[in-house]
């Protein structure tokens, strides 16, 4: 679900887990997607929000990770990140 990414504006990482179902066993698997700031549109693996829908973005700390909240006018979509967001959180206010 990307554009190019040569054109992203700002790029950062999210990490989420995913379970499955193997020989009657659940495993659980964290895998690391990108989440992408356009000039017009942010998108992640399973998502793609028109900048003009999305209302804020905000960052709660946690011990060794913190979650990136994207605030849209379908609800609020929480990403779990490990690294510091400010330049994502600040390229997305200068497009607003």
């Amino acid at each position: 679900m990307k554009k190019d990414d040569k054109h992203a504006i700002s790029m950062i990482s999210y990490y989420k887990v995913e379970r499955t179902i193997d020989l009657n066993q659940q495993q659980y698997q964290k895998k690391q997607y990108g989440l992408y700031l356009y000039q017009d549109i942010i998108i992640t693996a399973t998502h793609r929000f028109q900048l003009e829908h999305v209302t804020d973005i905000s960052y709660r700390p946690l011990s060794t990770t913190g979650l990136l909240y994207l605030h849209t006018n379908q609800g609020v979509y929480p990403y779990e990140i490990c690294s510091d967001p400010e330049h994502f959180i600040q390229e997305y206010q200068k497009l607003k």
